[in-house]
């Protein structure tokens, strides 16, 4: 049995990576607001606590994975949060994808009372979380890293490490900004193939094996075909993250284009009321304006 490890925020996908640990072998002690999540944790033999801070008084390394800049930032630095009870020689790690720059600054007042932090944030969507196979995007000093691999190898096939702290979310950041970037251009030519009169299921048919294939087409083309919206990310995500990504490039002063033209796409599937609903439905924006729907054999 390995040492007791906290993990706070357990849905879509820190839910998965916690039960992972806990097959790991992993000794639990897991908080999510919402105490209906902690269930399956429970039953794997997690202790529970109220608050973050309650989580971090009882071990020596925190697993965060919240949704938002403003929830890890609460979460850590709050006033019921990890820093009120971690001691000295603790590690964060932030695996919820947040602004870089707030990352640095919450590491700079944890550093200030001891407690090392990392940014390693996920990729590879509720799926892979739940059969351990996530990457895991590294930044930070060597030496915490290092003393955090056997948690990256339970959740994980890979981890990469790519710099300093704030570089495991810049490089997530690169990552999510092409997917969601590919996922509008993917339901847009979808959407043009089935007003032109092609079979949606031949169109993916044809190019997955051809040079518009990606892995936004192989993800998100299925899921269209079949009608199937469960949220493996929702849309609400997908725009929060591209407020991020946007908000970043301002900050270095790099013009993202495409980035920015794409999230308009993404409030608007919102303004639809699409919200919680699969990135995958973003087709609808198209397939209403253009008067066609795409659907076909599930592949």
């Amino acid at each position: 049995m390995t040492d007791k490890v906290g993990f706070i925020g357990l849905g879509a996908m820190g839910g998965p990576m916690a039960l992972n640990l806990a097959k790991a072998g992993f000794a639990l002690v897991v908080h999510d607001i919402d105490q209906t999540k902690t269930a399956p944790l429970r039953d794997k033999g997690a202790e529970l606590a109220g608050t973050a801070e309650a989580v971090a008084a009882e071990v020596a390394r925190t697993i965060v994975i919240v949704e938002t800049t403003e929830q890890a930032e609460s979460v850590i630095l709050g006033e019921r949060g990890i820093i009120r009870s971690a001691k000295p020689g603790h590690i964060v790690l932030c695996m919820a994808t947040i602004d870089p720059f707030a990352a640095r600054t919450i590491a700079d007042q944890l550093a200030a009372r001891g407690i090392a932090m990392l940014d390693a944030p996920v990729s590879g969507g509720t799926g892979r979380a739940q059969s351990g196979e996530l990457s895991v995007i590294v930044g930070g000093d060597a030496a915490v890293v290092a003393r955090c691999e056997d948690l990256f190898k339970a959740m994980g096939n890979r981890s990469f490490h790519v710099g300093p702290l704030g570089s495991g979310l810049a490089m997530k950041l690169v990552n999510n900004m092409l997917v969601q970037v590919n996922t509008v251009a993917v339901a847009e030519a979808l959407v043009l193939g089935v007003k032109a009169g092609l079979d949606p299921q031949t169109i993916y048919e044809v190019v997955r094996v051809s040079t518009g294939a990606s892995a936004a087409w192989e993800l998100r083309v299925p899921r269209i075909l079949s009608g199937d919206y469960a949220p493996g990310g929702t849309i609400d995500i997908s725009y929060k993250d591209q407020e991020l990504e946007t908000a970043f490039a301002k900050r270095l002063g790099v013009p993202v284009l495409l980035a920015n033209v794409t999230q308009q796409v993404y409030q608007m599937a919102r303004a639809r009321g699409l919200n919680k609903q699969d990135g995958s439905a973003i087709v609808k924006v198209f397939e209403q304006m253009a008067g066609v729907t795409v659907r076909g054999d599930k592949p």
